[in-house]
This record gives structure tokens, sequence and C-alpha cells, in this order.
């Protein structure tokens, strides 16, 4: 497994009024995110229980920011006992239809309602750490943590600086104002140290081969493009499909991924 620090692509921090309406518009969405957003590969769990120094079989897990589930089925699937966390309605309601026997609760990261004696074997953002204030949201996690348990965080990173998907940011890039390539910061490692977390890692590079309308349904469920203008996406899309008919003439986009992590363990003595 490749070791060295990696730099992360996630949404950049906007205003505090653009952040939340964009944290907002997943609920609009939720169906269509739970039909076409990719998993995640088993390299990426197998990475977590080496840092984390234990198995996620029988593990009692926190997935916060859960969303519609996707990481929660698949830490559930290695045997974990997850509890999901999702503050938005639409979101909530889809993961409650999609996995009705998950102890759910309406929460956000920066107000775990839980007790100090929790005591979680980890606290994991699969997607969502982004959109929390990490002042508050890494306190939050260690608090409900066992002291030894583990804060994850993890993204799927596009591979986006060459061939097909670079000419789709540039598309984009011209099309949509303060199109930003969803980065959080352009040095996430010194906004991870400045919250006493672990730099991240590239812990898998892996690709998903799905259908162009799960692509475009995949593009038009992130946050840039369900708060824009209805017909600017409509059109924005429809030439997107052309552009990428040209490239997969079958239909069947390879999207390629890279998942970054970095797992923080809580130290075994505190209290």
């Amino acid at each position: 497994m490749p070791q060295k620090p990696h730099q992360p692509h996630q949404p950049r921090s906007a205003t505090p009024a653009t952040h939340a309406a964009r944290s907002r518009s997943f609920d609009a969405v939720a169906a269509q995110y739970a039909a076409s957003r990719p998993g995640y590969p088993p390299e990426l769990f197998d990475a977590i229980e080496e840092r984390s120094g234990r198995s996620l079989k029988g593990a009692r897990v926190l997935d916060v920011g859960a969303g519609t589930g996707i990481a929660t089925r698949l830490l559930a699937a290695r045997g974990a006992e997850v509890t999901a966390v999702e503050p938005g309605p639409g979101m909530a309601a889809q993961l409650r239809a999609d996995l009705p026997g998950t102890p759910l609760v309406r929460a956000s990261g920066d107000a775990l309602p839980f007790s100090d004696a929790a005591a979680f074997d980890l606290v994991c953002y699969a997607q969502a750490w982004h959109w929390t204030d990490p002042a508050r949201s890494v306190p939050e996690a260690m608090r409900v943590l066992r002291p030894g348990g583990a804060l994850a965080l993890w993204w799927n990173t596009p591979h986006r600086e060459t061939g097909w998907a670079a000419g789709q940011d540039a598309r984009f890039a011209r099309r949509l104002p303060g199109y930003d390539r969803h980065r959080i910061t352009d040095d996430p490692d010194t906004l991870f140290r400045r919250h006493g977390l672990r730099p991240a890692f590239r812990a898998a590079d892996w690709t998903r081969p799905v259908p162009l309308d799960t692509h475009l349904a995949m593009l038009s469920s992130h946050s840039q493009l369900a708060v824009a203008d209805a017909g600017t996406v409509a059109a924005i899309l429809e030439d997107e499909r052309a552009a990428l008919l040209d490239v997969f003439p079958d239909g069947i986009v390879q999207e390629e991924y890279g998942v970054d992590l970095t797992v923080t363990v809580r130290p075994a003595g505190s209290s």
C-alpha cells in the first residue's frame, strides 16, 4: 500500500451562505445520489483496519454524514455494527428506505447526541467531513470514541489531471462560474494538522465502469450543479453527453478514482 502523504481534492471552503446552501442541496437529489454515486474499494477498508489497529468485524462504528448510506452499507458488509448520523431529511429518508435495519440518528457531526461514554471503536466521515466545522467536529468525534478508538476521514478523488476527465473539468469551468474542481483547500494536510489529525495518504486507486446516464446523474448530484440554474445544468449535461460519446462510443464511462484517507487514533490513556 502506498504510504506517502497525499493532497486530496475536496470541495473548497466557500462563503458561509454558499457553503450552507450547497450542504443543503443534497436533500433534493437524494435518490439520484444513492443511485449514481460511487462506492469504495475493499482496499480502503483494509487500510482503515491497518491504521486503526483493529478489525471492522464486530466494531462499533459511527458513520457521520452518512448521506444515503453508501459507506454505511459497505462497513456493515465488513461486519461492523454501524450507527448512521445524517442531518439532512431527504438523505436520511433515503438511507432509512435503503437500509431499514440500520440505527439512524438525525444530527450533525458538530454536535453528536451521544454521551462521553458512547465508546465507539471508529468514527468515520465518508465524503462528508468538509461540510463540518473542524474546530467542533474533531473534538466531538474524539469525545465519543473509546480510548484507542480511531477517527477516519476519506474521499473518492477523481483522476482529473489528464485525458477525458481534464477536458470535462475545462468544459465545466467555462460554463459554471466559480467552478472549483471540488477542493476544500489547496493544503489539506495543514488543515488536518491544525486540528490534530494525521496527514492523508492514497489508500487505493480504482476504476468504476458505468453507463453514461449514470455518470451524468452522478455529476448532477454534486452540490455545485444541484444549486445551479436548472436550464444551465441541463444544457451543460447535454453537451457533456455528446463530448463523452466521442470518447466512450459504447456508452460506458470509465471513471477513475483514488481514495484519500486519514486515520487518527485517540490516545489509549486519554479520558
